[in-house]
């Protein structure tokens, strides 16, 4: 095989398996949008707060495969608190104040764990043994193996339980009708509660794959936000599986521009398909245009 285009699979492979980080925490944003029409501006705070639990779960003795789901609750917990105390109360008055309060959130979770846990970045443990996989000659490694297989199982998962449980059907049938699921014997409140609390525990759990590979530092998670914002615009809020496609196709873009171009123009790709997004179809490439009869 050309040693050419060994390099450049090389990097289209890496970078679209890391482009999974990316496809689960705009998964994240899909979960609360889809039940209450708003998304966590702080999901990237979430992701590094559920690192930095899951790390400190790990550093009092327990194995990593107990950490993870440790992680998980407390991620759940911090979804469900972001919503009662940033969301709701926005979201009754009618107005589009809780962009703002998420965001504000965000922060003093930065501070949080600044104070917590200290500015400087940490290994984060992990079972896994060190070295690659080679497939086709093309080098994979057991993180970037970890990261691919726990997003698609985490997605894989939820989507299952939307489906096949009383509570996943509860939350679908809010997000198709708040007011008729009402009238079913269905709290949307409470739909929308599970929603963003599902969605924090999925952003926990990003945050524990992710950390491997980033190290875990209040500032691990800013720049993943906003290319899982990016993933979620282009493919559209209605598609998990366009999220896929887009995550994919963004982080084998990031690392292609990066080895053709130069380092400086690895953040190029998201940027662009971000504004080609809005500006010329701003449901995204999966998702369905809305139709509003007057």
């Amino acid at each position: 095989m050309n040693a050419d285009f060994l390099a450049l699979a090389q990097m289209a492979v890496g970078g679209g398996l890391m482009g999974m980080a990316y496809a689960l925490m705009a998964y994240g944003f899909q979960l609360t949008y889809t039940a209450g029409k708003s998304v966590n501006f702080g999901q990237g705070e979430l992701v590094m707060l559920g690192a930095f639990i899951g790390l400190s779960l790990t550093g009092i003795g327990l194995p990593y495969w107990a950490a993870v789901p440790g992680a998980m609750v407390a991620g759940a917990a911090l979804g469900w608190f972001v919503e009662r105390a940033a969301v709701r109360l926005a979201l009754q008055q009618r107005n589009e104040g809780w962009i703002l309060l998420t965001i504000i959130v965000g922060l003093f979770g930065v501070s949080a764990a600044e104070n917590i846990w200290g500015r400087d970045d940490k290994p984060f443990p992990v079972p896994w043994p060190e070295g690659a996989l080679e497939f086709f000659g093309i080098s994979v490694t057991w993180p970037e193996l970890v990261i691919a297989a726990g997003a698609l199982g985490m997605m894989a998962l939820v989507e299952l339980a939307k489906r096949y449980t009383m509570l996943g059907i509860a939350v679908q049938a809010v997000s198709a009708d708040p007011d008729s699921a009402e009238l079913c014997g269905i709290r949307s409140k409470s739909a929308i509660s599970l929603s963003w609390a599902v969605s924090g525990a999925a952003a926990a759990f990003a945050g524990t794959i992710i950390a491997p590979v980033t190290t875990v530092g209040p500032t691990m998670a800013a720049a993943l936000t906003l290319k899982a914002f990016s993933v979620a615009v282009v493919a559209g809020l209605d598609s998990g599986f366009g999220l896929v496609l887009a995550g994919i196709a963004l982080g084998s873009a990031e690392n292609l521009s990066g080895f053709l171009l130069g380092s400086g123009w690895r953040e190029a790709p998201g940027l662009i398909l971000l504004i080609l997004a809005l500006a010329l179809r701003p449901q995204g490439i999966f998702g369905k245009k809305i139709i509003r009869k007057v």
